[in-house]
């Protein structure tokens, strides 16, 4: 077997080997030789080369996600690293393992005027769970820390970063290794959860709970407790199309049940106890409508992190639903309460005002988004890009088979694509990525990939800029409203599908869009589904079906 000469090196890659990281994405480059050598020479480890950094960092994102494992990415010294950046901070708030591997200059050649050199230790202390900051010579110290790294990647599930000093030459190999780490196993505190009476006292007495439930795995929660509590009559359950849980009595289109409120309807609707699980929340209404209309109790039920989002977090269970409601749930009294029933009443009128305005509206990103979500494979993967892709795809429900992602840890455009691309190596699924204009075009060189399956399809909805702005305050029909805000354009992806291989479709109206979404998710091949639709009209149509609900 070949190995790289240098022994800090042969040690970085001893040590992945030993802890199980095996997924590499490197980022070619020089002063990363040694390590490129190295992985990519033993079979231990299943590496991909991606050019563009940016893009290479969220396609490893894209495989951490679905295997929830921490994935490696590899760069050379310099500005390389910096375009790391966005999916580490994506990974940091969505709490995905990932591990930046970085080749540095030495020491010495920093800040002397040496070429594609920059101050690179802790350039990502903001959001990272732990710098490893080694020295040229291999040590045990070095070691503890690229293992410490590696595990908090792990336990604390996030981004860490390893930031590697390599003197030239860097291309020398061996036929053998000249260093042995010593593996060390880092204890996992386990979190006990305290003694409840107090808290199953206060929900015992509370006539109105509502669980909110943000993006979460699928099957991250029992069926068996999603179950309990949705038959609970003083329980609504609210879920996002992210949480990927699902129940008949769950409220999953949160906007649409909550836009109409009046004062009235929002205190009676108020909650005593808010329970929260799951990652960042999408809606801007659920948000608004807590931070004015505050439970009394707010629970947060994760292992790590309990954000106060809506500014009343009373209590911060630090273990999984699983472990909590399994021991909450049999001390839980039947309570006389409406409130599960005046939610559904409230959810069964929506969804007839849904029906009945959907029949009547002219082709749009909103009819758009009901006959694509209505005609997804079952058992497939759906990932969305953010913005008003996102926001969209919440207004209507999906099959339970379908398992549902989105970047909301920074809720950035940036590498929506990339970051499917990933998953969908990874988990092996048909996956549908659904992307907006300016989402896809700013990502397109996530297509600069040679891994791309071939069961993965992009649904790009284009109106011609970013049309969330037309539905945010401030619009106003200007040319610096369309060029500094909406970015106004006339692109379209068949080209660029041209370039990169991949079978290309359009649709312009609603009979186009079912013919060729039928060609889209019944072919073995990648493909894009270019779907346009009036950018000056689609805002309209969304704000008059909110204002139709009533």
């Amino acid at each position: 077997m070949i190995y790289p000469k240098i022994p800090l090196a042969q040690s970085i890659i001893e040590i992945c080997k030993a802890k199980g990281l095996q997924y590499i994405v490197i980022s070619p480059g020089s002063r990363n030789a040694p390590l490129t050598i190295g992985f990519t020479n033993n079979p231990e480890f299943t590496c991909y080369s991606i050019a563009d950094e940016r893009c290479a960092a969220f396609f490893a994102l894209g495989i951490a996600q679905q295997l929830q494992k921490p994935v490696a990415v590899v760069c050379t010294s310099g500005s390389a690293l910096l375009n790391y950046y966005p999916a580490f901070a994506e990974a940091f708030y969505s709490q995905i393992p990932l591990v930046v591997i970085s080749a540095d200059r030495p020491q010495s050649k920093i800040d002397i005027g040496d070429g594609q050199t920059i101050r690179q230790e802790n350039v990502f202390a903001n959001h990272s769970l732990y710098n490893a900051n080694l020295v040229e010579e291999t040590s045990e110290e070095n070691d503890i820390k690229i293992q410490k790294a590696i595990n908090f990647a792990v336990i604390k599930k996030g981004p860490v970063h390893i930031n590697v000093p390599f003197e030239e030459p860097l291309y020398e190999t061996v036929d053998a290794i000249s260093v042995y780490p010593k593996i060390i196993d880092f204890q996992i505190d386990n979190k006990k959860l305290e003694n409840l009476d107090v808290f199953v006292n206060q929900w015992n007495h509370a006539k109105k709970k509502l669980i909110l439930i943000g993006g979460c795995d699928p099957n991250f929660i029992q069926q068996s407790i999603l179950d309990f509590l949705a038959t609970d009559n003083s329980v609504v359950v609210m879920t996002e199309v992210t949480s990927n849980v699902h129940h008949f009595n769950f409220i999953t289109n949160i906007d649409t049940i909550i836009t109409p409120f009046i004062e009235e309807d929002f205190i009676n609707f108020q909650p005593e106890i808010l329970v929260t699980i799951g990652g960042m929340i999408v809606s801007k209404r659920i948000k608004a409508f807590l931070r004015k209309y505050k439970p009394q109790e707010h629970w947060h039920i994760d292992e790590l992190r309990g954000y106060d989002t809506f500014g009343c977090l009373t209590k911060h269970f630090q273990v999984t639903p699983n472990v909590f409601f399994n021991k909450f749930m049999p001390k839980i009294l039947n309570v006389e309460s409406d409130y599960l029933e005046n939610a559904l009443t409230i959810k069964k009128k929506r969804s007839e005002k849904t029906e009945a305005y959907l029949a009547k509206i002219p082709f749009s990103d909103f009819k758009a988004f009901e006959i694509i979500l209505q005609n997804l494979s079952m058992h497939s993967q759906l990932q969305i890009s953010n913005s008003s892709a996102i926001r969209y795809a919440q207004l209507f429900p999906i099959d339970s088979s379908i398992e549902v992602f989105c970047n909301r840890g920074t809720s950035g455009i940036d590498g929506s694509t990339s970051t499917a691309i990933g998953a969908a190596l990874a988990s092996g699924k048909e996956t549908v990525l659904i992307t907006g204009d300016i989402s896809f075009l700013y990502d397109s060189n996530a297509l600069w990939n040679n891994y791309i399956p071939k069961k993965f399809k992009i649904i790009l909805l284009n109106n011609g800029g970013g049309g969330i702005f037309r539905i945010l305050p401030g619009h106003e029909e200007s040319e610096t409203f369309n060029t500094y805000f909406e970015t106004s354009h006339h692109l379209t992806a068949e080209h660029i599908a041209k370039m990169y291989d991949f079978k290309y479709e359009k649709a312009e109206d609603e009979k186009s869009l079912k013919e060729n979404l039928e060609i889209a998710i019944n072919t073995e091949e990648s493909i894009i589904l270019e779907v346009f639709t009036p950018t000056k009209v689609n805002d309209s149509i969304l704000l008059n079906y909110f204002k139709n609900l009533t």
